[in-house]
């Protein structure tokens, strides 16, 4: 069973959701609040595998509640914005912040169950090469390394899992990162788990953004 705690300041919109969701069999609503800091105190009083939050509520926003609940280590709560307006600034502030995924409300219902459920099995739910184009034009990048040249964050890492975060970092999937490297799938498998931890970031969304803020990749590097 998923576990979904909601968070919007208008009571419709609210009560929508927790109709959709609770009419599936594997997806229950534990909670649902108007406003961001109700939201970050009921995630850790519930616990829930998934929060849905709403970007723009009166009082605390979506998004430093977002802050709040993935910046608490004890808990494990995956986190996905709502938001009426398609923007790209928008997007970003929600991965940057430690988001799973970014939903519009308009967005049909096939759409918000494949985001609770994806988010609840850990994986983000922006395709990584329209990720890589949202960094490029939002993230202030630092001047490109040397040739050769590591960002000091990537010391904990081998030279085989530098290789598989720049194929992350390009939006490679693990097959495509087997066939460059010459892997098993596997062996790709172990190699992102052991990146993602060493690196403490929570998925591959955020190893583009890595990539990015600390120089490994410029833009142009690779076409998406």
């Amino acid at each position: 069973m998923i576990t979904v705690l909601l968070a919007d300041d208008q009571a419709l919109v609210r009560d929508g959701l927790r109709l959709i969701l609770e009419a599936q069999d594997d997806i229950r609503v534990v909670a649902d609040v108007a406003d961001g800091n109700v939201a970050v105190g009921a995630t850790r009083e519930f616990r829930p595998d998934v929060a849905l939050l709403d970007i723009e509520m009166p009082v605390s926003n979506g998004l430093d509640a977002a802050r709040a609940i993935l910046n608490d280590p004890g808990l494990t709560t995956r986190v996905i914005m709502l938001t009426t307006f398609d923007r790209d600034e928008y997007l970003y502030a929600a991965l940057a912040a430690g988001a799973s995924g970014f939903l519009l409300k308009s967005s049909p219902r096939a759409h918000l169950l494949h985001a609770v459920r994806t988010a609840a099995s850990g994986e983000a739910l922006v395709d990584p090469t329209v990720t890589r184009r949202l960094i490029e034009s939002y993230v202030r990048r630092p001047a490109p390394l040397d040739p050769g040249a590591l960002p000091a964050a990537v010391a904990s890492l081998s030279p085989r899992e530098v290789d598989v975060l720049r194929e992350l970092v390009s939006g490679a999937s693990n097959s495509e990162i087997g066939t460059r490297l010459f892997l098993a799938d596997t062996t790709v498998k172990s190699h992102v788990a052991a990146v993602l931890r060493k690196l403490a970031l929570r998925d591959r969304t955020q190893a583009v953004i890595f990539g990015y803020e600390t120089g490994l990749a410029v833009p142009g590097d690779r076409d998406p």
